[in-house]
């Protein structure tokens, strides 16, 4: 199966030369999946830039206005780790918006891709860690004051915290937060998810797959969404300049067959979020990127 994809060209936003984001790997990501079949063109979607009161769902109204209008205090703007240009706020506007379009599409079809997203850092009154905005923590506000879900749950594998996911939904009974992170990653200072799984460092393959199966497996049984967002970063991989993490490319492909098929066994529709991923040749960390796309198209349809 292929997924449906959603792409905008502003999730690439120019940054100053030698920074450490790795910026251009949206718009890498997004041409190796047309170039190799996996994302033709009737099955790729461009969201419209999300707008404040879009964004207001999930951030205070004054942290939002601040962003849009580039008046950040010098502060924020270095613990946002971007400058905060005109060309970072579409991105950002962007991905949030990228990642309500993907929610929806999941829930039609079964399962859909978000070339951009996971920018599971961002709080409600404060971005951090290169996220502006909780794209996942917009898209499930949106879709629970619509009232047609009545569970969500969010999977972020990625390897640092989901800790701006986390802290927005921390009283909130209807979303379920699981992060499996490396214990010693950023975030210094970790939050309370619903359940949170603290990995060692070097953990490779074989160890990291037997410990993740069953905690996916549980949330989804005990849990019961009606919608699963997966951060599906990559930088658990072995080679990530900011991983710490042992995973090889096939540990990530079992990884996402791991995901995918559990979801799929059980009826939840899936939205899927790039999430982090760190190396100093964008190609190469776009393929990681685009291992969950070639996992999906060897299986059944949804």
């Amino acid at each position: 199966m292929q997924p449906l994809v959603v792409h905008h060209p502003a999730y690439v936003a120019p940054l100053p030369a030698g920074h450490r984001f790795p910026m251009p790997k949206f718009g890498a990501l997004f041409r190796r999946l047309v170039e190799s079949g996996l994302a033709p063109e009737a099955r790729c979607l461009v969201p419209e830039p999300a707008s404040a009161a879009l964004l207001r769902r999930a951030h205070d109204a004054a942290y939002v206005a601040d962003v849009l209008h580039r008046r950040l205090a010098p502060e924020a703007v270095r613990r946002l780790g971007l400058p905060l240009s005109a060309e970072v706020v579409r991105r950002s506007r962007s991905a949030v918006a990228g990642t309500v379009l993907t929610a929806r599409l999941a829930l039609e079809h079964g399962l859909a891709c978000n070339t951009a997203g996971g920018s599971h850092h961002a709080f409600q009154d404060a971005g951090a860690g290169f996220c502006v905005f909780n794209d996942v923590a917009v898209a499930a506000a949106v879709l629970l004051a619509e009232g047609s879900l009545r569970r969500i749950l969010v999977i972020d594998l990625d390897v640092h915290q989901g800790d701006g996911t986390a802290l927005i939904f921390q009283d909130e009974p209807r979303v379920m937060t699981l992060s499996v992170h490396c214990r010693t990653n950023f975030p210094v200072r970790k939050q309370q998810s619903t359940r949170d799984v603290a990995v060692d460092p070097d953990l490779g393959d074989r160890d990291y797959l037997g410990l993740v199966r069953p905690v996916v497996e549980r949330a989804l049984d005990r849990f019961a969404p009606d919608l699963v967002f997966y951060n599906a970063g990559v930088d658990p991989h072995k080679d990530d300049r900011l991983g710490r993490l042992a995973l090889s490319d096939q540990g990530i492909a079992e990884r996402e067959a791991l995901v995918l098929e559990a979801c799929r066994a059980r009826g939840r529709p899936l939205a899927v979020v790039v999430g982090g991923g760190y190396a100093a040749d964008v190609e190469i960390v776009a393929a990681r990127h685009a291992i969950l796309h070639e996992v999906a198209a060897d299986l059944a349809p949804w």
